[in-house]
């Protein structure tokens, strides 16, 4: 604490969230903040009239799937995640677009349906195949069923103008889970970014390429967001971190997902920026990267 304020990221230890979404809070002038030499300032009262006003406890950073603290789900979403739960299980594609699009009409964005809807109806999903509760053919047919729609669901995260900035964005080699990756790509692209989506299952050596393919646009790559959602890839994660470091120095590597368990494992990782486990918090860290660029 300095002069009775509190610093952003003391602010973020008493709530219990990742810097980066406390950050978010400040920004979108949910929590009130001053800026003094390039840091923000959080008055101790501000701060708990935050944490009495905002839905839900603060248990920790939020997770892949859980509504953002602050931005409550829209009435009858939650009733919605079990409907649409329901219909990827069976494998009734059209049932779930159709489930999609209603929920479309009533007002709710492209990034809510993905946060909100579409993540947490697969996190249950692998949940229950964990516990035994589905088959392992079940989990997959879901999960194709889900590909097919955050596909679709693709052409509405476009936007026109100049973009902010390019990143490239993968899952390590032997990760096979790539949902992850093309959602986070989706919510990248409807902030204005520039996403070069490698997909699951990315060799270092692409990595690189890939980085290398945009080193002459616009200043080069923003960043190389890695995706991890699986335990027992740490060496895999770490080599692609590594390679990236050594051909280009110069562009920071964010590491995060189901898999990173906190900023100190990524760090260990060799990564720059820990994202946590949802998407829109990797949003947050490029859209800080972005300002400090500029």
């Amino acid at each position: 604490m300095t002069n009775g304020y509190l610093t952003l990221t003391e602010a973020a230890q008493e709530l219990g969230v990742h810097y980066m979404t406390a950050y978010r809070y400040v920004r979108t002038g949910r929590l009130p903040a001053r800026q003094v030499g390039g840091e923000w300032q959080i008055e101790p009262a501000d701060l708990a009239r935050f944490r009495e006003q905002a839905p839900g406890p603060f248990r920790g950073a939020p997770v892949l799937g859980a509504p953002v603290l602050g931005a409550p789900v829209r009435p009858g979403l939650k009733a919605r995640r079990g409907q649409l739960e329901a219909r990827l299980v069976a494998g009734d594609e059209p049932g779930s677009w159709a489930l999609i699009e209603a929920v479309l009409a009533t007002g709710t964005k492209p990034d809510e349906s993905l946060l909100e809807l579409v993540a947490p109806a697969m996190r249950s999903i692998g949940a229950h195949w964990q516990r035994g509760e589905l088959s392992i053919a079940d989990e997959h047919r879901a999960s194709a069923v889900s590909a097919r729609l955050i596909a679709r669901l693709g052409s509405r995260f476009g936007r026109r103008g100049v973009k902010r900035g390019t990143v490239v964005l993968a899952a390590p080699a032997g990760e096979l889970h790539g949902l992850p990756v093309s959602i986070g790509a989706n919510l990248l692209r409807w902030r204005g970014f520039n996403v070069v989506e490698l997909g699951a299952d990315t060799p270092p050596e692409a990595l690189v390429e890939a980085v290398a393919n945009e080193a002459g646009s616009d200043g080069g790559p923003l960043a190389v967001g890695i995706v991890s959602t699986l335990t027992g890839q740490q060496p895999s994660v770490e080599s692609s971190v590594s390679e990236v470091h050594r051909a280009h120095p110069g562009v920071p590597v964010l590491l995060g997902g189901a898999a990173v368990v906190d900023a100190s494992q990524a760090r260990r990782l060799g990564a720059d920026v820990y994202t946590g486990k949802r998407g829109d918090v990797l949003v947050d860290t490029l859209e800080a990267i972005t300002e400090r660029r500029h």
